[in-house]
């Protein structure tokens, strides 16, 4: 049977209406298929992996059954379960066992619309009506359903589903925490978290949780432990088994392996298994991903690539490498990402000078902010020597291992190199306070004494990181405009404007003078819109072969007229009476519809924010005209400094809550893909997280994951602002 919006269920009898006209003539040998072997390719299935490029992942007949047979065995089918679901699309592997699980034990399968699947009220209720006992789903979605449970707690429209099963991204804590809060502890209800790729059937190992106290056992929810007929080896770059809690590259052998890729391609992904003590085992491929053996279950550990996420950045370390070993004196060097699992990554330039040079870190370290953008500066750590594997390779681990040593405080502990000197007996307290909370922002990656000559971003601070300097302050009772911190020349400066008053922060409006969108406007508005999404937005960089500039005045003059009809949006002018920055909004349950061809690439990042806010709009925010004012999009001008920038952005949202307040909204509605407006957005502005979607698990339309390539830790924000 179909189910969906506007698709037909299709019955034995229509089928077999339709067949009867059809030829009755016998088969001729030449028809007949050759009868298939076990390791004769089933499918294929193409995957662009982790560089985009198309590969073609050759399945075989006994990868497919050995991963039906351990479902089969480990989440066997009860007699109440009837009817099963089919959602994901046929060109995903997962695909595969949703329709051939419930179909080789006789239960109806359901086929679920893409419409449905992203619609949580639609999707609970066809799970509902149907009674459907499992579901396959990637945690953001989870999320989604949670959070539509989560409005009407008194009802149990899902209290027959009993095994839930995540994959395809991390499931987190807090998530899995939310599952056992709505569905109770030792109620029977399972939360599965199943790890694996195309190229392992798609699940290569599972963990089971039952109830929160397993949340406990472990510093993350394990990827676990192998499926049946399948091995796992973490292992160290000699291919050697890595230590017990010490991380190491997963690699995979046994039953669910491909039969490797079409055409040969990415032959160094399957190779012999030097480890196999039984021929099915003899075959070796490399996930790219590092593990832990911790207590006797696997921990997901990060990814080998080279390209990592720095404060809301990706940065290639390759790059940065080539950068240090261009600095005059530098010998050797080694760039590593320090802390990436733990949510703190610090970018680590181990290196060694030349004998003739007279150079120190902190040299080396200031000629690199002539080649490299402020978040791509390392910490440059001098080593008498680079520590070798008896490859002749570098031994990262012993790298990693010796600054851990060197600096073996946590990252909440203080840094001992704190200068109080110049610092007024009556500044005394705030000052300690000051350089205390700076040295837990920065942790380790601190470059200098904590002083009040010290500079913030001299030190390794980022706009990123010092909105969550200023809230930390808040925390601790001292308050400070962000653009007085953002613009202090270093931190006697930014001593000299703290205040325990808390409204003493409230200094950004003054810079700017706000009033409604006007026809005069539209180029200006053009021109900040470029500057600020092409040239800097973090969507458009995945899509700027498809992208021109021309595209974002085609978007505006399609929209204008419902803009300045709609008389909510704002533009900023500075003392001088230039426009430098704009919010437009609309009233979300009035917003035009722009489906324009000439604005391809733009088009599809339109599409992708209707994905992620039509489900929290349409279910979790007020009904009807008048209740929601959408902050649809904010720019401001290329020629403002950092600090009017920040303030900049926040005089637009003050205007923006006043207008949707006068104007007779119930709150405030918007979207952020940006790492800096996510923290000023949820740590000062005081918007709600709705929804946190990992932007590379996007699907369009057209089957394509058209932000692929961003870091897992990439995110676009849905948020919301009460006014009530």
């Amino acid at each position: 049977m179909f189910s969906g919006s506007g698709i037909p269920s299709v019955s034995f009898e229509e089928l077999a209406h339709e067949a009867s006209g059809l030829s009755a003539d016998v088969i001729q040998d030449g028809e007949v298929l050759a009868v298939a072997r076990s390791d004769s390719i089933g499918i294929v299935l193409y995957t662009s992996g982790s560089t985009g490029i198309p590969k073609g992942v050759r399945l075989s007949y006994a990868a497919v059954c050995n991963r039906l047979w351990w479902q089969f065995h480990t989440f066997p089918y009860s007699d109440s379960e009837v009817n099963c679901v089919w959602k994901t699309a046929l060109t995903f592997v997962d695909s595969v066992c949703e329709i051939w699980g419930p179909l080789l034990h006789g239960r109806t399968l359901i086929i679920l619309s893409r419409e449905t699947t992203r619609d949580p009220q639609k999707l609970v209720n066809v799970l509902a009506d149907n009674q459907i006992q499992r579901l396959v789903l990637v945690p953001t979605l989870l999320r989604s359903i949670l959070m539509y449970l989560s409005l009407k707690p008194a009802e149990r429209p899902l209290q027959h589903l009993k095994l839930w099963v995540c994959s395809g991204e991390t499931l987190s804590k807090d998530l899995a925490a939310q599952f056992f809060k709505n569905f109770g502890d030792h109620n029977g209800y399972k939360l599965a978290n199943f790890y694996g790729s195309t190229e392992v059937m798609g699940d290569v190992t599972y963990y089971v949780l039952e109830n929160t106290n397993q949340l406990d056992i472990h510093p993350t929810i394990p990827i676990g432990t192998p499926l049946d007929n399948c091995a796992v080896y973490l292992l160290d770059e000699e291919m050697n088994p890595a230590r017990q809690s010490e991380a190491g590259e997963v690699w995979v052998a046994g039953g669910n392996l491909a039969a490797g890729y079409v055409g040969g391609q990415g032959a160094d992904k399957f190779v012999d298994n030097p480890h196999a003590a039984h021929p099915d085992f003899g075959r070796l491929y490399r996930t790219g991903d590092f593990g832990v053996l911790e207590k006797g279950v696997i921990l997901y550990a990060g990814r080998t690539d080279s390209q990592v996420k720095i404060r809301g950045h990706r940065v290639d370390l390759q790059e940065v490498d080539r950068a240090v070993a261009a600095v005059d004196g530098v010998d050797k060097c080694v760039v590593l990402c320090y802390g990436l699992e733990r949510g703190n990554p610090e970018i680590l330039s181990f290196v060694t000078i030349k004998p003739d040079a007279r150079i120190a870190a902190q040299h080396i370290e200031a000629a690199l902010k002539n080649s490299l953008t402020h978040y791509m500066l390392p910490q440059v750590i001098e080593v008498e020597s680079i520590p070798l594997l008896v490859n002749g390779k570098v031994d990262r681990q012993a790298l990693l291992k010796m600054y851990e040593n060197t600096n073996n405080n946590d990252d909440s502990e203080i840094p001992l190199d704190i200068d109080y000197t110049s610092v007024s007996q009556s500044d005394l307290p705030a000052a300690k306070v000051l350089f205390e909370t700076v040295g837990e922002v920065l942790g380790r990656a601190a470059r200098g004494a904590i002083s009040v000559r010290a500079g913030f971003y001299e030190l390794g601070g980022n706009s990123l990181n010092s909105i969550y300097t200023i809230t930390r302050l808040r925390d601790k009772g001292y308050f400070i405009d962000i653009s007085d911190f953002l613009g202090a020349s270093n931190l006697g400066e930014v001593l000299s404007h703290m205040s325990t008053n808390p409204h003493s922060d409230d200094g950004d409006n003054e810079l700017f003078t706000a009033e409604p969108l006007a026809d005069e406007h539209k180029q200006q508005v053009i021109e900040m819109i470029v500057s600020s999404f092409y040239n800097k937005a973090e969507l458009e960089q995945f899509l700027k072969h498809e992208i021109d500039t021309n595209d974002y005045a085609v978007l505006i003059s399609d929209t204008w007229p419902a803009l300045i009809s709609a008389k909510l949006s704002v533009v900023l002018k500075n003392s001088s009476g230039t426009p430098v920055a704009v919010a437009l909004n609309f009233d979300a349950r009035d917003e035009p519809d722009v489906e324009s061809e000439e604005t391809g690439g733009l088009m599809k990042i339109m599409i992708f924010l209707e994905f992620v806010e039509s489900s929290v709009r349409d279910t979790m925010l007020p009904p009807g005209k008048g209740t929601i004012l959408h902050s649809f999009m904010m720019a401001t001008a290329e020629s403002l400094t950092p600090r009017e920038n920040v303030a900049a952005i926040r005089a637009l949202e003050n205007a923006t809550m006043t207008l949707a307040k006068e104007t007779g909204f119930r709150g405030v509605f918007t979207t952020n893909t940006s790492p800096l407006t996510q923290q000023l957005g949820t740590d000062v502005l005081g918007y709600q997280t709705l929804l946190d979607y990992q932007i590379n698990q996007y699907v369009d339309p057209n089957g394509d994951r058209i932000f692929g390539k961003a870091p897992d830790d990439m995110r676009a924000i849905v948020c919301w602002k009460p006014l009530d």
